[in-house]
């Protein structure tokens, strides 16, 4: 049997996971790229083999398309958004975040919330990189244009994806502004 909670974080709690990625984020700027990117490897590949919750495994394989985004030398994730990419993992290489994660049953539930925050605000970039290995490993590798050789190819959906993922970030930032709704929550 399964039984579905949900619950709405208020401001004050968004505040105080936006304070935590600030904190991550000094960390990713300070840190080892290569050692930041490793501990989220290793974070990730200790929830899927331990047993923690079913809701807590699922979101955890965000962390892992994260990681495989900061590590695919082919989609070379420009400056601004790797920086955001690798806060994100900066968080979740840390075993003594918010609830330790060593905690039975709870530990993971800091990671599970800040995991949904970190793919909202990163959806844009998510899609794209998703999109991107379509074209390289997927059905539309196999429909490209054949006059283009495979880099080619690749560097032109690359550049398209990366500007989509750009526009769709603005356009969602200037639709807040032009209807006078309160600004999304940002995380970054």
């Amino acid at each position: 049997m399964a039984i579905r909670i949900t619950f709405d974080l208020e401001d004050k709690d968004l505040k105080y996971f936006r304070g935590i990625m600030k904190k991550a984020q000094e960390a990713a700027d300070t840190g080892d790229e290569s050692g930041i990117i490793s501990k989220a490897r290793e974070m990730v590949d200790e929830v899927s083999q331990s047993a923690v919750p079913a809701f807590v495994r699922q979101r955890v394989e965000s962390v892992r398309n994260l990681v495989d985004m900061l590590e695919d030398e082919e989609w070379a994730l420009e400056t601004k958004e790797r920086k955001n990419v690798l806060s994100a993992l900066a968080y979740f290489s840390d075993p003594q975040d918010l609830i330790p994660d060593n905690v039975p049953v709870l530990g993971y539930i800091d990671d599970a919330i800040m995991i949904e925050l970190v793919v909202s605000e990163l959806k844009h970039e998510i899609e794209a990189f998703t999109d991107f290995c379509g074209y390289r490993d997927g059905e539309k590798a196999r429909n490209r244009n054949q006059n283009l050789s495979r880099e080619e190819y690749l560097a032109i959906k690359r550049r398209e994806l990366h500007q989509r993922m750009r526009r769709r970030r603005q356009s969602a930032r200037s639709r807040a502004r032009r209807s006078g709704t309160r600004p999304r929550f940002r995380l970054f």
